[in-house]
């Protein structure tokens, strides 16, 4: 099952009504299986990895019932228990592993948050209050995903905090009635991270598809370089943008062009946005070395010169260390 996002925490609750909340972890997320003392895990793409996390088959193999299906993440985590980054938890899952010199010097967690099978009853028609009863009862709590049931406005919000203060996404909210559903189904899950922001200069844009046809949309963002002078690109984004924006980014950007490509309008770095983005990554792929993940348009800042944009620097300092 997919989550859909929603712009925070109040929204979140709003649109589900009687739910539970859990630590959003940004981990490798698995599907294990267990019959007898045989146990596999797969990922998302059904890739069996059982051999790259022999800490989550110790786990499964004891747990009291013979046949069971859990939903969860695989997270490595440092000595104080808090997670490492996304791209540092895959090294478990390369194609070359010397697997014990790795559980070692990179030891893997699991967390479970749902169980879809036991001993011979399906339970993914099963609301999530009754899946998450039964989880309870199987797994150890030291394998399950934080979580708190129908919390209060103001246990909710303590509740995210905590998320973020030990180095986690942010949440995931969920329906209490609500089924398993593979892949995407509404929104009876819903993830709310925390949405950091950055002051970013537009570098350039790429005409749009579809209904975005005949607008400037994909915007490529810049980050001032304050030892070098100039500008550096750190990623594009398209997202965000109200038709009322398009319109008006696509009249600004053809005032500012200094020349273009068959797709694309390259612009004097005049132009100052306000970028919303929940983390950044070490990326080869940018002159930086940084890109945002999950990058969007909140406002363009129009009292803003280039000159106020944030620097590389700054945008460097969120990556994880």
């Amino acid at each position: 099952m997919l989550a859909d996002s929603a712009v925070d925490l109040d929204a979140a609750i709003a649109d589900l009504g009687d739910a539970s909340l859990e630590y959003k972890l940004d981990g490798a997320r698995i599907q294990v299986h267990k019959r007898e003392d045989e146990v596999r895990v797969f990922t998302r793409n059904l890739r069996d990895v059982t051999a790259a996390v022999p800490e989550v088959v110790e786990i499964v193999r004891l747990l009291p019932a013979r046949e069971i299906i859990l939903d969860g993440e695989a997270i490595a985590v440092r000595a104080d228990g808090t997670p490492h980054p996304f791209q540092t938890t895959m090294r478990r899952f390369g194609r070359k592993l010397d697997v014990e010199t790795l559980r070692r010097e990179l030891p893997i967690a699991a967390a479970f948050f749902d169980v879809l099978y036991v001993d011979g009853q399906p339970l993914v028609d099963e609301p999530l209050a009754r899946r998450g009863g039964v989880m309870n009862e199987i797994v150890d709590p030291a394998s399950l995903v934080p979580r708190i049931v129908a919390p209060r406005p103001d246990e909710a919000a303590r509740f995210f905090a905590k998320a973020i203060e030990t180095g986690h996404e942010g949440v995931m909210a969920k329906t209490l009635g609500a089924p398993y559903a593979a892949g995407r189904r509404g929104s009876a899950w819903l993830k709310v991270k925390r949405a950091r922001t950055l002051d970013l200069v537009v570098l350039a844009a790429e005409w749009g598809h579809g209904r975005r046809r005949g607008t400037l949309s994909n915007l490529h963002l810049g980050a001032r370089d304050a030892e070098r002078g100039g500008f550096v690109m750190l990623g594009k984004t398209f997202k965000g943008l109200t038709d009322e924006m398009l319109a008006w980014q696509t009249k600004k950007l053809l005032e500012l062009e200094i020349s273009r490509d068959a797709y694309t309008v390259y612009v004097r770095p005049e132009l100052v946005v306000e970028i919303a983005f929940n983390d950044v990554q070490a990326s080869p792929q940018y002159p930086g070395g940084a890109a945002l993940r999950f990058a969007r348009v909140k406002r363009y800042r129009t009292d803003k010169s280039a000159a106020d944009a944030d620097t590389l620097a700054a945008v460097r300092s969120f990556l994880p260390t």
